[in-house]
């Protein structure tokens, strides 16, 4: 099973249409995947589910159990600031150390507005990941200009749809 994180707490967000969109290039490939939208963990997960008390809110532990059953990842993540949304790494944090993600395998897609597709916060989560001991799959697909590049839940341009494929199917032999 291979679990498609969708980066962001916003709601109705561009992240999790691509999620979908990936999930789709996943079925293609007669792959079962599963999305986990992090805009639906509970409210107070901050405060109720990390350090101290790790692993006590029951409603998270759902999307901890949902990680650790996984061994395989996509993260769809959009860039805020020049990061990677604060949201994600809280989300991260509250798997516990050593974390759910220690040996899996994962794939990056960044999105953004601008020219760089989240460059630089896929290269700030990428070295979190290393630091949990986490896989990553070399091919990283950025998405820049999301509002020309990807329009009513498709990619429109031909050499980002070519790379997603390529990544999804790379994802599974991984």
């Amino acid at each position: 099973m291979i679990t498609i994180v969708v980066g962001t707490n916003r709601r109705r967000s561009k992240s999790k249409q691509v999620a979908t969109f990936y999930q789709t290039l996943l079925s293609e490939l007669h792959t079962e995947s599963q999305i986990l939208d992090i805009a639906d963990l509970p409210d107070d997960f901050i405060r109720s589910a990390l350090y101290e008390n790790n692993g006590k809110n029951e409603s998270f532990n759902v999307y901890r159990q949902l990680m650790k059953e996984s061994d395989k990842y996509v993260f769809i993540v959009p860039e805020y600031n020049g990061s990677f949304p604060g949201a994600l790494k809280v989300f991260i944090d509250g798997l516990g150390y050593p974390s759910e993600l220690l040996h899996k395998k994962a794939a990056l897609v960044g999105i953004s507005d601008g020219v760089q597709g989240s460059a630089l916060a896929l290269s700030h989560l990428i070295d979190v990941f290393s630091y949990l001991g986490m896989h990553v799959l070399a091919q990283r697909v950025k998405i820049p200009f999301m509002k020309k590049n990807f329009v009513d839940g498709e990619v429109i341009d031909p050499l980002i749809n070519k790379l997603l494929r390529e990544q999804a199917e790379l994802l599974v032999k991984f």
